[in-house]
């Protein structure tokens, strides 16, 4: 069995595909008109492990956008070279919750995307 993708509540589409493409460096893989506003749109990390962006309608849905896992860190990036990612997300106005730290398992600091929700950039330890 493999975990095909995992949703995230989103305002809007185009907002969010700008974010999580320009900034995070996702590509875009599916962007599929549905009908009645609705659209199935598709990014990707380099390895190929997706989000569906699902745009919130409902008012418990768009009270979810920004706090998808009741402010406990989230989503999780992986980098090789932790300064270059670290400078680019800083460059383009991400937040960052605290200044990076050195821990046992690489180099790491909690940042939030344009909603608010919290990702963990981590640069592992060589093995």
């Amino acid at each position: 069995m493999l975990l095909a993708l995992t949703a995230i509540l989103v305002r809007d589409y185009d907002e969010a595909i700008d974010w999580y493409v320009n900034v995070l460096g996702f590509r875009m893989t599916a962007d599929d008109d549905q009908g009645g506003g609705k659209r199935w749109v598709v990014i990707e990390d380099e390895a190929g492990r997706g989000l569906l962006l699902a745009k919130a309608n409902k008012p418990e849905e768009l009270a979810a956008v920004g706090n998808q896992h009741g402010g406990r860190v989230g989503f999780f990036t992986q980098v090789d070279i932790f300064d270059e990612a670290y400078s680019r997300l800083a460059a383009a106005g991400a937040a960052f919750d605290d200044a990076p730290r050195d821990e046992p398992y690489g180099k790491v600091v909690v940042f939030r995307d344009l909603y608010g929700n919290r990702w963990d950039l981590i640069e592992p330890n060589p093995a």
